[in-house]
């Protein structure tokens, strides 16, 4: 039996549409620290309760109204109905009854360094992204969203609170319920990015279209951008919630404070090479040098670092490997070289692959481009975790790593030489203090 939302939900959802998103920097989500109190996670589930609706809300009445009958693939209205569900199951969670002097408690600020809190609260902005340009477009019926986004932008996400004493059970039970709630949306969103490419697949056939136009692109890159965005929100909180009961050192959520940056690479070129060896049915992938200081440490999200670096590097080394032959015996040397400065971290990949064409170099950044002759038919449990994508996916190894890169202040650039091989640059911000651009 599928679900379906009642008349009341989607007018709801329509009104929470009608607010904008909160964005958060990633210096601003260390601020809990590394044991964070019931009082303080009560607050952030105070926030989440508020935005991801707000940003669920988006995503809905965007894939509703998306055009020339994409809207109307099976694929694009079941993930319309998976992020409705998820906005009725937070919207729904009841709410503790608290006393008023817990109420009073929990509006009361922290004592803490005013200078620090200033430098926590600081935030500059991504100079590769357009103002604007991930923003989802909200009205408020009338086509103005002026009056509305002024009354909500005294939310924030962090505030920490008088952690003198014991807090009441109930908030206690309330942050476990929440956290719940939000275990079940994660595993219902798992499968989001290859459904919406089945549904951009369905749309194509029934279109008789090779190619996706610019509109359908500017959606994509919104919706994944907004997607990272909620779960990065909702991972953060799960983790927590679970660190609450045991900590593990430089690690806030899934923050890590201390992020090496020469093991993840490493990691990233072994998992590449095997994916490679296992692919070509290959004995021994091309090799990769990696040129890192060792105590090379920035905050960053390890998990997204992995996933660009393992998706930028099986290109290169899927290129190497097409361009030579698999048969050849010794292939030339892909090189990563990590630099740090004051503002990025830089990691440069270099391969020899025999580059790519100038007119092509556009259509990298295109969903559903793929050098692969025959686009895989995309099973929706094969990529759960969203990172063991198979070799040669269905084009969305580069726009999606650039999306992850952007959305804490980096950039993923790439510059080729045809005939020869390709450079690729992940810049990483370094300060943490840029806001998710869903401004």
């Amino acid at each position: 039996m599928s679900w379906k939302g009642s008349e009341r939900l989607l007018e709801t959802i329509k009104h929470y549409s009608s607010f904008p998103a909160t964005g958060v920097s990633l210096r601003q989500m260390v601020q809990f620290g590394e044991k964070p109190s019931t009082g303080t996670l009560f607050r952030a589930s105070q926030f989440l309760s508020e935005e991801l609706p707000i940003r669920l809300a988006h995503r809905v009445q965007e894939l509703g109204e998306l055009p020339d009958g994409l809207n109307e693939m099976p694929s694009i209205k079941k993930v319309r109905d998976w992020y409705s569900q998820s906005f009725e199951d937070i919207t729904s969670l009841s709410r503790p009854n608290l006393d008023s002097e817990t109420k009073e408690r929990l509006l009361r600020p922290m004592k803490q360094n005013s200078r620090e809190s200033k430098i926590l609260s600081q935030t500059t902005h991504n100079p590769s992204v357009k103002e604007g340009q991930y923003r989802s477009q909200q009205t408020n019926g009338n086509g103005n969203s002026n009056g509305v986004a002024s009354k909500r932008s005294s939310r924030r996400y962090y505030a920490g609170t008088d952690d003198e004493g014991e807090w009441p059970p109930e908030l206690n039970d309330y942050n476990k319920r929440f956290a719940r709630t939000l275990e079940g949306i994660k595993r219902r969103h798992d499968g989001v990015v290859t459904t919406v490419a089945q549904g951009i697949n369905e749309y194509k056939r029934k279109r008789q279209r090779m190619q996706i136009d610019n509109n359908i692109q500017a959606f994509l890159d919104r919706f994944y951008m907004s997607r990272i965005g909620i779960r990065m929100l909702i991972g953060q909180h799960i983790a927590l919630t679970d660190q609450k009961s045991a900590t593990e050192p430089n690690y806030v959520g899934i923050i890590c404070t201390k992020t090496n940056v020469k093991e993840l690479a490493q990691e990233a070129i072994e998992n590449a090479r095997f994916v490679c060896e296992d692919h070509y049915g290959m004995f021994d992938a091309p090799k990769v040098q990696l040129v890192c200081k060792s105590d090379l440490h920035f905050m960053y999200v390890p998990g997204h670092l992995s996933h660009m670096l393992f998706e930028t590097l099986k290109n290169s080394l899927r290129a190497v490997v097409e361009t030579h032959g698999p048969e050849k015996e010794e292939f030339p040397v892909t090189k990563i070289i990590i630099a740090e400065g004051k503002e990025d971290i830089t990691i440069k990949i270099s391969d020899e692959g025999g580059g790519i064409p100038r007119s092509t170099i556009p259509l990298v950044w295109t969903y559903m481009y793929t050098t692969v002759d025959s686009t895989p038919d995309l099973d929706p449990d094969f990529n759960k975790s969203d990172f063991k994508a198979p070799m040669a996916g269905f084009g969305y190894g580069l726009p999606i790593s650039r999306l992850y890169a952007r959305y804490f202040g980096g950039d993923l650039k790439l510059i080729s030489m045809e005939g020869y091989g390709t450079d690729v640059y992940l810049h990483l911000n370094r300060l943490s203090s840029s806001l998710e651009p869903l401004q």
